[in-house]
């Protein structure tokens, strides 16, 4: 008699299981612990973070490293290797919005003379996948790659209000609001929830001063095929070059042409 046929889902589950390379695994739930904030650790945290015995931990990083994806530091840290950086950078090159967006956010910077940035929310932070920076503007070191919280900037605000009630909920569940953020940044999810509102009707996000003193920004949403934003771009500028009367001017205007030629370029290719 042969075995009930398995639902496709339980099926596909299965065949996932099969092939599987726990050793493979093991490395990725590695590296995975690296990121902004988290930059250097020492094997006994990687044990224990990961739950990978400590003699496993050695072999999988001693292979990590071997191949370049971890390096040690000078008292024994670990942290990520040059091969790590350029997969990312080369993911990063490789995404169809980053390509799309190119030419499109650079005439933008060559028009406004200031710093452009295009990014996607991940968790609760905003990741930045392409940043043309004007070279006066004085901020954080901020880099294509780089996380930052999504309650203190511009972008991070315009996704956050286009999610679900829940989503938004699960994302800040975690969250912790920091102390030493801007003189402007909120300091409760309530109190943000009710700017998130604010965004969400006037259809662009101002940060002003939260992020980080005498920085503000503007960010407007970029659509795919759906009506949930795929990505944002916003404008970043010093409050000593323009106050935020002159972001909701030309600035936006410009900012949503910009965002609008870059959308048209994403249905163009298909689903997003």
């Amino acid at each position: 008699m042969s075995p009930p046929a398995l639902p496709e889902d339980a099926e596909n589950d299965r065949l996932g299981n099969r092939y599987r390379i726990e050793a493979l695994a093991k490395g990725l739930s590695v590296l995975a612990l690296f990121d902004e904030t988290t930059t250097v650790l020492r094997l006994r945290e990687i044990s224990d973070r990961t739950g990978i015995p400590m003699p496993t931990a050695f072999r999988v990083v001693a292979t990590l490293e071997e191949s370049g994806y971890v390096e040690r530091v000078a008292d024994g840290g670990i942290q990520p290797g040059v091969a790590v950086l350029t997969l990312g950078s080369a993911a990063l090159r490789g995404s169809s919005i980053v390509q799309l967006s190119d030419q499109p956010l650079r005439h933008l910077a060559e028009q406004t003379g200031e710093t452009v940035n295009l990014g996607v929310l991940r968790n609760d932070e905003v990741l930045y996948l392409v940043r043309l920076r004007n070279s006066d503007l004085v901020t954080a070191n901020v880099q294509v790659g780089s996380t930052l919280p999504a309650p203190y900037t511009s972008m991070g605000k315009l996704l956050l209000s286009y999610l679900e009630p829940d989503d938004l909920h699960a994302r800040l569940a975690g969250h912790v609001f920091r102390d030493d953020a801007g003189p402007n940044a909120v300091h409760s999810t309530k109190e943000l929830e009710r700017r998130l509102r604010d965004i969400r009707e006037a259809g662009y996000a101002l940060q002003d001063q939260e992020l980080a003193p005498g920085l503000r920004s503007i960010a407007v949403p970029v659509f795919g095929r759906e009506e949930t934003p795929v990505a944002a771009i916003n404008i970043a500028v010093g409050t000593s070059r323009h106050d935020v009367d002159d972001l909701r001017g030309s600035i936006l205007d410009r900012l949503r042409q910009t965002a609008e030629d870059v959308s048209t370029r994403l249905r163009a290719v298909g689903p997003a």
